[in-house]
């Protein structure tokens, strides 16, 4: 008696999965540097920032523009940072897809949430410098 389905594949050469958890292939992928670590840690400190700033007006996450198949892919805001946190453990990306029908009214690019927030802070850095005038 098993506890958990058994796999179909199993034993089979042509398995779809193969290779994903196998170990000799995670020791080819070198581990992230110490400058892409801290681009990731970067990367996550930006998210919450923009998150809290444009989930209020109806931003559910960000798009980008995946490099392998050249598609967008939408991902809201605590699946990127699952995403995130995954490359900083593992020191690989997970295996992606593009999401189901999402509405891209509701995603904006990492550039634009970088634009604006910088813009919201601009906002409150001039009304500190006025106050203090």
């Amino acid at each position: 008696m098993h506890d958990e389905p058994i796999d179909p594949f199993n034993g089979d050469p042509a398995d779809p999965s193969a290779g994903l958890d196998d170990p000799a292939g995670d020791a080819q992928l070198d581990p992230l540097t110490e400058v892409e670590r801290q681009d990731v840690l970067e990367d996550l400190a930006d998210l919450e920032i923009y998150q809290a700033l444009l989930s209020p007006i109806g931003v559910r996450g960000l798009v980008i523009e995946c490099e392998d198949c050249h598609e967008p892919h939408y991902f809201d805001w605590d699946l990127l940072r699952g995403n995130l946190r995954h490359l900083l453990n593992s020191g690989r990306p997970r295996v992606h897809e593009p999401a189901f029908d999402p509405d891209p009214d509701h995603y904006v690019t990492w550039e634009y949430a970088r634009g604006y927030a910088d813009g919201v802070h601009d906002t409150l850095a001039e009304g500190t410098d006025e106050a203090e005038v």
